[in-house]
C-alpha cells in the first residue's frame, strides 16, 4: 500500500523488450536504499516488483496487462518517473490509500498557471468519471491529489510549487498521458450497494 506522496523523481535508464512484457531499469538512490529482490516500488503510480537492485538502480518486469492499462509503455531511457516505496506499518498516511493498481490513463488537456499554483485539467475515460468527485482524492502518476472540479469527461487539480518541482507533473505538457487510480473506497462502496440492490430485487 502507498500514500501517493512521491519520494523521489527517478529516471529510466534502460528498457528491454521481452515480447509480451518489458524489463525496465530505473535509477532512484533514495527508494533503492535497503531495497531487495521482491520488494515493491511504485513507478508513476504503478506497483512494480524489484527483480534486481544495485548501485542506486533497480530493474522491474512489466507485463502486457500493465502496459495496456498504464502509460508505462511510453517510457524510454531518459524518461523521468515518480517513485515511492510502500508505507511501513504504523507510518504516516500523508496522502490517501493508494494501491498502485492503475485504473486507466488520462490526458492533460490544459495548464493554467497562477501566482502560487497551477491548475491542470485532465481528460479521463468515461467509465472512471463516476468515481471522481469534487474535493475527493485521486492518484495521478502516483501523486495523491485533491480534485478541484469534476465533470463527465475531465477533472481539474491544483498543483503547489513543491509538486511542480518534485514530480513529473511539473514536466508534462498538454497532450501527455498520465496514470489514474481512483479512490478504492468508492469502488468498494459501489460494489456493496450493487450487491445489496440485486439481493433486494431478488426477494
Amino acid at each position: 500500500m502507498f500514500t501517493g506522496i512521491v519520494e523521489e523523481l527517478g529516471e529510466v535508464t534502460a528498457v528491454e523488450d521481452l515480447g509480451d512484457a518489458c524489463r525496465f531499469t530505473l535509477h532512484g538512490p533514495l527508494v533503492t536504499e535497503g531495497a531487495a529482490h521482491g520488494d515493491s516500488i511504485a513507478v508513476n503510480g504503478v506497483c512494480l516488483t524489484v527483480v534486481e537492485c544495485a548501485d542506486g538502480a533497480f530493474t522491474a518486469d512489466v507485463m502486457a496487462e500493465t502496459l495496456k492499462r498504464s502509460s508505462l509503455g511510453a517510457l524510454h531511457p531518459g524518461s523521468r518517473v515518480n517513485l515511492e516505496r510502500p508505507m511501513a506499518l504504523g507510518g504516516r498516511l500523508g496522502g490517501h490509500l493508494v494501491q498502485g493498481h492503475v485504473d486507466g490513463t488520462g490526458t492533460i488537456t490544459a495548464r493554467t498557471p497562477g501566482e502560487h499554483w497551477e491548475i491542470v485539467a485532465i481528460a479521463l475515460p468515461a467509465e472512471l468519471a463516476r468515481y471522481v468527485v469534487e474535493k475527493g482524492s485521486i492518484t495521478v502518476d502516483g501523486i495523491s491529489l485533491t480534485v478541484v472540479d469534476a465533470a463527465e469527461d475531465h477533472f481539474t487539480v491544483s498543483l503547489i510549487p513543491t509538486t511542480l518541482a518534485l514530480t513529473t507533473l511539473g514536466l508534462k505538457g498538454v497532450g501527455d498521458p498520465v496514470n489514474l487510480e481512483v479512490d478504492v473506497l468508492a469502488k468498494y462502496v459501489e460494489r456493496l450497494l450493487g450487491d445489496r440492490n440485486r439481493t433486494e430485487a431478488a426477494r
